[in-house]
This record gives structure tokens, C-alpha cells and sequence, in this order.
């Protein structure tokens, strides 16, 4: 089994783990029509339960089906 020869400094081990540590904050983009904060190669959620991702919708807002029954009477 591999052990060290010494103990690891808590400076080297600090050197050493500090790039997991990093608080990296997100590449956000705005929106271009609804002006909010996305978060970049991620579809976006919104209110109605669509999806849009790169401008395009890519899934269709639910429509319950009391608003559907209302609207053929």
C-alpha cells in the first residue's frame, strides 16, 4: 500500500484543493424577449409551463382541462 513519506502542510493541501473550493458563479445571459437571466445551453421554464430554449419553443404549455372545456362551450 502507498503511504507518504511525510505529512502533507495544510498550505500544500490548501494549493491542492482550492481549485474544487472555487465559487464559480454561472455564464448568464439576458433573454432577448423576456429580458431575464438565463443560464446558458439550458432551456428555460416559464410561468405557463413552456420551455424555450435558443429562442425556439421546444415544449408546449400545459392546458388544464377545465380551460379547454371552457373554451368549446
Amino acid at each position: 500500500m502507498a503511504v507518504p513519506k511525510r505529512k502533507t502542510s495544510p498550505s500544500r493541501k490548501g494549493m491542492r484543493q482550492q481549485r474544487h473550493a472555487k465559487a464559480t458563479g454561472g455564464s448568464y445571459t439576458e433573454n432577448p424577449d423576456t429580458g431575464t437571466l438565463v443560464l446558458r445551453h439550458h432551456a428555460t421554464r416559464e410561468a405557463d409551463g413552456s420551455m424555450w430554449f435558443n429562442g425556439k419553443m421546444v415544449k408546449q404549455p400545459k392546458v388544464k382541462a377545465e380551460a379547454a372545456t371552457e373554451t368549446e362551450e
